[in-house]
């Protein structure tokens, strides 16, 4: 039995002792394989972490806000926290690759929201999709901490450009954003202001877009803006009307007096410049060379304002700078020194003498009658201006001058001459007596009157004389009458005749004249009082 098994099959078994990986084993290892990937490509695609402090977190919030640089996201809020101070908020923020030569010491950060500010409305899309964090990048060393601002800046990243500085007494209403016009189109806007070192001045940084830049020169003028300039002056009432961002806001308008359109006219980058109160103040001539002078003036100077013109035969020379009220203690007198600025370049000379210096030739004109007066420019206004004119009979009045400016003399006007002598002869008046004279003429008038009384009796005489008259020619007409008839009777030729026809010629003339009396005495019986005017 033991003959029929097969050697082969009889023999015993080998146990191999390896082990095997299961399979099973191969899901998690990929999956960790891949996870690891991930985590490498995700730290190798991380860009840096930085934290901006702001004073509000309002509109921010964690893994939703998102950082841009030109509308494009380049970052996420990762965390948002309250410092220490209690004061601020800290933001952390996760930067996407390659945003490292973005974040510099310089680099700026800025919440947009909806707002409305001089140059309009902004942020209007953030209604829909929320706040973000703005960004402008600038050229610096690395830093990873930042503070944020509490309004955007005056400029966006990617305007092309130049800055200049303005200079003023007064900032007004000049701000940030505040617009600049050229022709009536916006070019430029207000960045900030800030007080000149000497406190003297202030300060305002203004920034011109490209290529409006290129026409800031070295005689251009820059001057308030502010839509509507109404002024009262020596020639009247002026208007003049800007745009109408400038009404509701207020701007800053340039010019260039000259056409020069030489490169070698433009200036660089943050020269400065003068900013003029308005436009007329801007077209006004600038003279280094001047001399200032005081003017007395004895009647009121209401009317007359510092910057008032001094002008000669009304071509502008000058202008006054001050006006000044002096009281002296001892003799009570009050006199009204007008200081005024006067710029000789502006008169062109001809045959000029070159030894002669400008005060040289001035006093040589006083001395031939060159004097001031107030005039008045407009009636309406009542604006009063200096006038220089040559008087040569006017007189030279000194005064006690305690101003140290050469006294320039002056004469009153004509409406002052005119009130000095009706003040003249209202003296003379007041010391004439009227009293007496009131009584004198009282009695002249009684006089008159009795006079008056008389010459009515005369003229009732004068009618019954008049009456009698005309009874003695109806008389005499009867006389001749009947002597008509005697002469008939008489021999022609008789002596008796003759002499009766010579009585009746006689006695006609005689009826004829006093016709004639008693008719001019009808028309003029005034005459017996006159007696009779010459023909």
């Amino acid at each position: 039995m033991t003959d029929l098994i097969d050697p082969l099959e009889a023999a015993d078994a080998v146990i191999n002792k390896k082990r095997e990986l299961p399979l099973i084993w191969l899901l998690p290892l990929c999956a960790l394989l891949v996870t690891g990937w991930l985590i490498y490509k995700n730290l190798s695609e991380k860009g840096p972490e930085i934290t901006i402090v702001f004073s509000t977190a309002d509109g921010l919030e964690v893994d939703k806000t998102k950082i841009k640089y030109l509308d494009v996201e380049i970052g996420k809020v990762s965390a948002i926290s309250i410092n220490k101070d209690l004061t601020t908020i800290q933001v952390t923020a996760q930067m996407n690759k390659d945003t490292h030569g973005y974040l510099t010491k310089n680099t700026q950060f800025w919440v947009v929201r909806p707002q409305v500010g001089l140059g309009g409305v902004s942020g209007l899309s953030t209604l829909l999709s929320g706040a973000y964090i703005a960004i402008k990048p600038e050229k610096g060393n690395q830093e990873q901490n930042f503070i944020g601002l509490a309004v955007p800046p005056a400029l966006e990243a990617n305007e092309k450009g130049r800055q200049f500085i303005l200079e003023t007494a007064n900032v007004g209403s000049m701000r940030s954003g505040t617009p600049i016009s050229f022709h009536g189109i916006t070019v430029g806007e207000v960045l900030n202001y800030e007080l000149a070192d000497k406190a003297d001045n202030i300060k305002l940084t203004i920034f011109i877009n490209a290529p409006y830049d290129q026409f800031i020169r070295k005689d251009t003028l820059f001057w308030i803006d502010s839509g509507i300039d109404l002024s009262a002056g020596a020639d009247g009432f002026k208007v003049r009307t800007g745009p109408l961002a400038s009404l509701l806001s207020g701007g800053i308008a340039f010019r260039n007096p000259s056409n020069d359109q030489k490169k070698e006219a433009t200036v660089p980058e943050n020269t400065a410049f003068q900013l003029f109160d308005n436009y007329d103040q801007s077209t006004q001539m600038i003279y280094h060379q001047t001399i200032k002078l005081v003017m007395y003036f004895e009647s009121s100077v209401r009317g007359l304002a510092v910057g008032a013109p001094v002008l000669l035969r009304g071509i502008p020379v000058g202008k006054v700078t001050d006006i000044t009220l002096e009281l002296d203690d001892k003799t009570t007198d009050i006199h009204i020194p007008v200081i005024v600025e006067l710029e000789p370049d502006r008169i062109k000379k001809i045959n000029a003498a070159e030894h002669l210096t400008s005060k040289d030739r001035l006093a040589y004109l006083i001395a031939k009658g060159l004097r001031a007066q107030l005039q008045t420019g407009s009636l309406l206004t009542g604006q009063l201006f200096v006038a220089i004119d040559m008087f040569p009979k006017s007189k030279v009045i000194s005064h006690d001058n305690v101003t140290g400016y050469p006294e320039f003399p002056t004469t009153p006007n004509t409406l002052d001459q005119f009130t000095n002598s009706a003040q003249v002869i209202m003296d003379k008046i007041s010391k004439l007596p009227l009293e007496t004279m009131t009584e004198e003429i009282n009695k002249t008038l009684v006089s008159l009157q009795g006079t008056s009384k008389a010459a009515t009796n005369t003229l009732v005489t004068a009618k019954g004389t008049l009456g009698n008259a005309d009874n003695t020619l109806k008389t005499a007409d009867k006389t001749m009458n009947s002597a008509q008839q005697v002469l008939s009777t008489l021999e022609p030729g008789s002596t008796a005749q003759f002499e009766l026809n010579q009585l009746l010629q006689q006695l006609t003339q005689t009826a004829s004249s006093v016709k004639q009396l008693s008719n001019y005495l009808e028309q003029h019986p005034d005459s017996l009082i006159r007696g009779k005017k010459e023909p």
